[in-house]
């Protein structure tokens, strides 16, 4: 399970706070296209972080940028016809001041 490791925030150029969320989503999330479209409105909300498949049926992610676009995502994510998310677990981890890009990983 999630665990919370702390708060940490940093300001990106804008001067917008920026945090990281690993989440954890159950429900229809395999094989409706949740990852690819998680990557796609990661990118289109210039986020960053990863998104995997688990054995057990829910997908985990790990996501960070501004908390009004990864609520974005989560809407994105949400309002997708085949996509139906039933429970989320939402813990607050460290910014990774480094990390760029966001990618589906394999399992």
């Amino acid at each position: 399970m999630c665990s919370l490791f702390g708060r940490k925030k940093t300001e990106n150029r804008e001067g917008h706070e920026k945090v990281r969320r690993h989440i954890y989503f159950s429900g229809r999330v395999q094989g409706v296209g949740f990852r690819y479209r998680a990557v796609q409105a990661a990118i289109d909300y210039h986020l960053t972080g990863w998104v995997q498949n688990l054995s057990d049926g829910r997908v985990e992610m790990e996501v960070q940028g501004r908390e009004s676009d990864i609520e974005r995502l989560i809407q994105s994510l949400m309002s997708a016809s085949m996509i139906r998310i039933d429970h989320m677990d939402i813990c607050e981890h460290p910014v990774k001041a480094d990390e760029t890009g966001f990618r589906e990983k394999g399992w």
